[in-house]
């Protein structure tokens, strides 16, 4: 399990490897750049978040990705007391420039000689200009003197025709020094120094040092409260992997100390991360464990542990109870199944306090443990992936956790209603009319399209029962999402374009994306029914839109605070790329997060 923490510069001691950060240097032919305008790059002190995954669920354990390091190369700014102190620039005229962005080395326009207009050292107009090379902005965190002057002079090198490393977010340069203390220096890119740079460089990191039992980085002196956040998140996500081998090997990367001089004013930060990035990786479990574990009984029994220590009251309720209150979705689509159905409810508000003075916000996650079709059965290769079928159930999951571990001041209640869309003799048909919650009904013109059959229960019963002021409901639903969107950005279906905006700006701030997509009242004729409110599948065309349209019925007096947030590419990433690791991305669990934190 990989360990992230801060330490005070003070309790530091300089026994491991060290990162600095870089910011990115700046245009030298953008007007304002100056040669006594070149920025430096900080360091602090900090320690990283534990990254494990919950032990509750099978097989979840942490590594981390990428080629392994020696052990004992990297060091990133531990260095002897009395050392060098980054804080003085190693040439005259350089001044810190808030926001940590890197250093223009030379002004070079405008030199005009016999009136004629020159490049610095005779190059001729046209000629391409070199990349300024990074500075390293001041830090608490003494270096050796040999060591800084090492550095200045590896990233200054005018020999190179560019620069070894330009702080780009998530770059890593590595400088080797054989023999030395360190034996290796990372220089880890944070771009411009905004959150989801430094997001992009923790996880950069983990992976740049997966070789190293620990590493040191040290923050630069004005990083924010919101970088350290992303910093935090970044590596913990990035340090996940999944295994069910029968003798996985731990990774060699065990801790990362962030060092600061004042740990206490990032407390809060690194909380919420450690808090966001603890329920995005329950999510990723419940995502990546395999369908012969995971029937709807084990996904609920999963979430109940590991909600009720935080305090999260929880109510499970099985097939009988569903008959007898007339869940006809749930009951069509898990009715193939011998593994029934299962409504997952549960429930947090901070203790103590009067429920109606408080904000409800209900998150519906679709929960189909895996998805064959059904009779409608799906081809071979398209059924692969459906263990993440239940991605949606997943993310609100991992959300409500990290709005306990928070101790939020709202009221949240997340419902999944669970499922396995098996054939068999007693699985529901082509052509039979189904009865939801509340009385609507569905001509089945498709077992596959089983999703919104049991989101409409849900949503009906949440309406109905729950009285929501926010009504957010997440699915692994289309194909067409990721036709229209692709891997990394979700759609978003809304008829409030508050809601929307809101949504959208807390999935910009997490590191993921949503785009909001049209609700066309005449496609709503590729849902008709002679013979019932609508079917359940609107054909190949607008099938995001549609899908969408043929759940807004059951949202009733909440329909104008409702999100649609369809996000089946997203669920899954096929490698490594930034905090993503091969597998399931618990994705959505830190939009919402980002959304309840705001309200």
């Amino acid at each position: 399990m990989l360990d992230v923490r801060l330490v005070a510069v003070a309790d530091h001691s300089a026994d491991a490897t060290v990162v600095l950060a870089l910011p990115t240097a700046p245009d030298p032919s953008a007007p304002g750049t100056a040669v006594d305008e070149v920025p430096a790059a900080v360091l602090t002190d900090a320690e990283i978040v534990e990254g494990a995954a919950p032990t509750d669920a099978p097989g979840a354990a942490t590594d981390v990705e990428g080629t392994p390091q020696p052990a004992g190369a990297h060091d990133v700014g531990t260095q002897p007391a009395g050392g060098h102190d980054l804080g003085a620039q190693p040439s005259a005229g350089v001044s810190d420039v808030e926001g940590a962005q890197a250093a223009s080395a030379h002004d070079v326009e405008g030199a005009d000689l016999d009136g004629g207009d020159l490049e610095e050292d005779g190059e001729e107009d046209g000629a391409e200009e070199r990349t300024a090379p990074a500075v390293l902005l001041g830090t608490p965190y003494a270096l050796a003197d040999t060591l800084a002057a090492t550095l200045d002079a590896w990233l200054g090198d005018e020999r190179r025709p560019e620069p070894p490393a330009k702080g780009k977010a998530g770059e890593v340069a590595t400088l080797p020094l054989p023999g030395g203390e360190p034996a290796v220096v990372l220089l880890v890119g944070t771009g411009d120094g905004i959150e989801a740079d430094w997001r992009k460089a923790g996880a950069a990191l983990v992976r740049a040092a997966s070789g190293d039992p620990e590493v040191v980085l040290a923050l630069p002196t004005d990083v924010t409260p919101d970088a350290v956040r992303g910093l935090f998140e970044g590596a913990i996500l990035a340090a996940y992997r999944f295994t069910l081998a029968s003798d996985p090997k731990p990774p060699t990367l065990r801790s990362i100390r962030v060092v600061t001089e004042d740990p206490e004013r990032f407390a809060d930060a690194v909380a919420r991360a450690r808090a966001v990035a603890n329920g995005t990786l329950f999510a990723r479990d419940l995502v990546n464990t395999p369908s012969n574990i995971k029937s709807p009984e084990w996904f609920a029994a999963q979430a109940v542990e590991s909600a009720t220590v935080l305090g999260i009251d929880a109510q499970v309720r099985g097939p009988e109870w569903l008959a007898a209150n007339d869940f006809g979705g749930m009951l069509a689509v898990g009715g193939g199944s011998t593994r029934g159905p299962r409504l997952l409810e549960l429930r947090w508000a901070p203790p103590g306090v009067e429920l109606h003075t408080l904000r409800h916000v209900v998150l519906i996650g679709k929960g189909i443990t895996f998805d064959t079709g059904g009779i409608s059965i799906k081809p071979a290769q398209g059924m692969q992936m459906m263990k993440k079928d239940m991605g949606g159930g997943a993310a609100a999951v991992g959300a409500v956790i990290a709005a306990a571990e928070q101790e939020l001041p709202l009221r949240v209640t997340v419902l999944v209603p669970l499922a396995e869309n098996m054939p068999s003799g007693t699985a529901y048909r082509p052509g039979d009319v189904v009865r939801h919650y509340g009385g609507r009904t569905s001509e089945i013109f498709s077992t596959d399209a089983e999703g919104r059959m049991v989101l409409g229960d849900a949503l009906a019963y949440a309406v109905a029962t729950l009285h929501p002021d926010v009504l957010i409901d997440l699915a692994t639903l289309t194909g067409g999402q990721s036709v229209a969107l692709g891997k990394r950005t979700a759609a978003l279906f809304s008829e409030s374009d508050d809601l929307a905006k809101a949504l959208f700006e807390a999935a910009e701030q997490a590191g993921e994306r949503v785009w909001q997509m049209p609700l066309p009242e005449d496609y709503l004729e590729q849902i008709d029914s002679d013979v019932a409110d609508a079917n359940n599948s609107g054909g190949r065309g607008a099938q995001t839109a549609t899908a969408a349209l043929f759940l807004r019925p059951f949202t009733g007096a909440a329909r104008d605070r409702w999100v649609h947030i369809d996000m089946s590419g997203p669920a899954w990433s096929d490698g490594p790329n930034d905090e993503l690791t091969k597998g399931a991305t618990g994705w959505g669990t830190r939009t919402l997060s980002r959304y309840l934190e705001s309200l």
